[in-house]
């Protein structure tokens, strides 16, 4: 049988009062990359954020790492929230704290207390990520695509399944942009679900993937 980490059932996306989407209908299975596609306004961030409950799901039914996002506490969504990875596309890294720091932060919010255990996640995600040389610089000494990929690594450290990536190659340049999502398909193919909002069209015939199209208010899977 199946085992979908996504699923999603006739499910209405709305962004400040106003349905941006309208009977959203897929499931995702472990180990998919899938491309959102859509112009800017057409409502792929706002079905993300509604898939990390940051916009409350009205209608419909969504079930995302075994919560049912009608039914959702408030108390629930940090721990949701763990479960999944999040990237963003002006990376929203701490500025005034090193590489290691940014890694650190992150485990310490969300409890791990064995030092010797952090040690090792650390450098296991920044291999992962391609900065295990870079641990001690500051976030302002990378490169836009570095920065990224800190907020890439940051995203892994509590081993989640899903992926959610809104416009991650939004502010980096074609050359970037293709490692930022080589990086993102080698994720995706030690069995996590990476869902990828984008408008950057030149990829796909790169790295052709599964895509969902936002568009005249409906997600039409391609």
């Amino acid at each position: 049988m199946e085992e979908y980490l996504i699923e999603i059932n006739n499910a209405d996306i709305y962004q400040n009062k106003m349905m941006v989407l309208s009977e959203v209908n897929f499931n995702v299975k472990r180990g998919e990359f899938i491309y959102l596609i859509g112009k800017n306004g057409s409502g792929k961030s706002s079905l993300l954020k509604t898939l990390y409950a940051d916009i409350p799901l009205k209608v419909g039914e969504i079930k995302i790492e075994n919560y049912n996002l009608k039914e959702i506490k408030k108390r629930e969504i940090p721990y949701l929230r763990r479960k999944l990875g999040i990237v963003f596309q002006d990376f929203q890294l701490l500025m005034d704290r090193t590489v290691n720091d940014n890694l650190n932060f992150v485990m310490k919010c969300t409890g791990w207390k064995d030092k010797s255990k952090m040690k090792d996640k650390l450098e296991e995600v920044l291999t992962k990520v391609g900065l295990q040389t870079k641990g001690f610089k500051m976030p302002n000494q990378l490169s836009g695509g570095e920065q990224q990929r800190l907020s890439i690594g940051r995203a892994l450290i509590n081993d989640p399944h899903i992926i959610l990536a809104d416009e991650p190659t939004g502010n980096l340049d074609p050359e970037t942009s293709e490692g930022i999502v080589q990086l993102l398909k080698d994720i995706s193919q030690s069995g996590r679900v990476v869902l990828m909002a984008t408008h950057d069209y030149s990829l796909f015939t790169k790295f052709p993937s599964k895509t969902f199209r936002c568009e005249y208010g409906k997600v039409i899977t391609e």
